[in-house]
């Protein structure tokens, strides 16, 4: 039988290892941390369950990406709740806009971004039920080698028979080398703020530069409805390792992989800091390319070798705040962007999001957990001392700045704070081990920066640095895709359940 050794229990990792798990073969698991979920993860502190880095997430909805995945994993059921209005953004000036749902409480709502905006959101409309058709049957992106490129265009030519009316396929293949800027009125600069609040912490990027088809889908996730994971964030994660056990496979936590051993080009071992090594025939890193390319050593792929020393882009600065429950109003929606004039760090947004009233396990009794977030640049902290003045100044300028947000939206929240725990890109270091404190992948600046899943012969890169991207939904994806990869690459010879026989034979429609 052979050995399947996934490093790190992020929703991608995860993912892949769950349908491998049911097609009959012997998968490992080994993350660092004591629970599984990597930046999707929920962890605990005085009786608070605080989500990591996401809060919130999407693809729940029938035939999308997560049903996709329990269908091929055996999942019965998510531990999830529908969530709507999935998200209120307030702009500097106007009311708070609150993204229903509903098409129709949603045309409503987005006619308050005065100007021309009615032709941007159908174009945005359209052109994602395209791309999140494409995605869901997991295509070959970026095709790394002649038979995927056959395969791509086999699915691509399948998406394109059934365009959304209106859409044609010039549009698309002007979009793919565009962006979403493209698409917005200069009319309508309301409009525009409000695209590029959504695409930072959808696309880690802002109009201007993300491209327009990536854009169109990320900025579809709160149209098609979002939950709330009962226990936080993490139990979607914990959902997923507990199917492996029970398909009966391996999650072990507190098992440190320090080392790949290689013969031949393959993974023969993994080496762990405690438990010592594991026999590996089919590898997959849940992991950074950065991380990726430091465990594998001299043995990494060349494009692994030629990545800068440390990952540029953006990282972020959270605070997790425990607050009183009065300060709630009943019915309050539960994530919140709120969008500033001034700036907050390097950006001037936060994203602002509060466990539900129902889930009595995320606090204690009359208290509710508040996580609260900003994008800041990785480089500017590594050059400061982190027991240092200068640190300690800017983490404490930056927890001010964010709680004087949160008052924005719900005035009186600082002083209901009873405990605040600040969080830096060295804290994402600490609890998620990613090289830098790098979060949210790559910026979709281009469909060509994601990386193939398939670095070397045997092994595999999961998560959000290939396509299509981050998100909870989208690493779903890419783990699926993984699973498909690894499936394919054992032959028709294996006896596979029917659900993971649809996912290595036939794409998910």
């Amino acid at each position: 039988m052979k050995h399947v050794v996934v490093v790190g229990a992020g929703i991608g990792g995860l993912s892949a290892a769950a349908v491998l798990a049911r097609a009959g073969l012997d998968v490992t698991v080994l993350e660092a941390h004591i629970y599984a979920g990597g930046c999707a993860g929920t962890f605990f502190h005085q009786g608070y369950r605080f989500d990591a880095g996401a809060t919130l997430a999407a693809g729940f909805y029938p035939g999308g990406p997560m049903d996709a995945l329990a269908r091929a994993a055996g999942i019965p059921a998510w531990p999830v709740r529908s969530e709507d209005p999935a998200l209120t953004v307030h702009l500097p000036q106007g009311d708070p806009i609150h993204r229903w749902a509903d098409p129709a409480r949603w045309a409503s709502e987005r006619a308050k971004l005065s100007g021309p905006a009615d032709a941007f959101w159908e174009w945005q409309e359209r052109t994602a039920e395209a791309v999140w058709g494409l995605a869901s049957r997991l295509p070959p992106w970026p095709p790394a080698s002649l038979p995927e490129l056959i395969d791509l265009a086999r699915i691509g030519a399948s998406v394109l028979r059934s365009l959304p009316p209106g859409l044609r396929a010039g549009s698309l293949a002007a979009d793919a080398l565009t962006t979403a800027a493209r698409h917005l009125p200069a009319a309508n600069p309301q409009l525009r703020l409000f695209v590029d609040g959504q695409l930072l912490i959808s696309a880690q990027t802002t109009s201007e530069h993300a491209n327009a088809l990536y854009a169109a889908a990320a900025l579809d996730l709160p149209r098609r409805g979002v939950v709330q994971a009962e226990g936080g964030m993490g139990a979607i994660a914990h959902t997923l390792a507990e199917s492996i056990k029970r398909l009966g496979g391996r999650v072990l936590y507190r098992h440190e992989v320090t080392g790949i051993r290689m013969r031949a080009g393959a993974p023969v071992s993994v080496e762990t800091r405690r438990a010592g090594s594991f026999p590996v025939d089919l590898l997959i890193l849940n992991l950074t390319p950065w991380n990726a390319a430091a465990l594998l050593g001299a043995d990494a792929p060349s494009r692994l070798r030629r990545l800068p020393p440390y990952p540029a882009g953006w990282g972020a600065f959270t605070v997790y705040a425990g607050i009183d429950a009065s300060v709630v109003p009943d019915g309050f929606p539960l994530h919140h962007q709120v969008i500033l004039r001034e700036p907050l760090g390097e950006g001037n947004s936060t994203f602002l999001s509060i466990s539900p009233a129902w889930d009595a396990v995320r606090a204690p009794a009359g208290r509710r957990a508040m996580t609260l977030s900003t994008h800041t640049r990785l480089d500017s902290w590594w050059g400061l001392e982190k027991d240092g003045p200068a640190y300690s100044e800017r983490e404490a300028a930056y927890t001010d700045r964010l709680l004087g947000a949160a008052e924005h939206v719900l005035p009186g929240v600082r002083s209901a704070a009873g405990l605040v725990l600040p969080g830096t890109p060295d804290t994402f270091v600490r609890f998620t081990r990613r090289i830098g404190g790098w979060v949210g992948g790559f910026p979709q600046t281009s469909l060509f920066r994601s990386f193939a899943p398939r670095l070397a012969p045997a092994i595999w890169l999961a998560g959000d640095s290939i396509f299509p991207g981050q998100s909870v939904a989208a690493t779903a994806l890419g783990g699926l895709r993984v699973a498909q990869h690894v499936l394919r690459s054992l032959g028709s010879g294996l006896d596979q359940p029917a659900a993971s026989r649809h996912i290595a034979g036939d794409p998910i429609r």
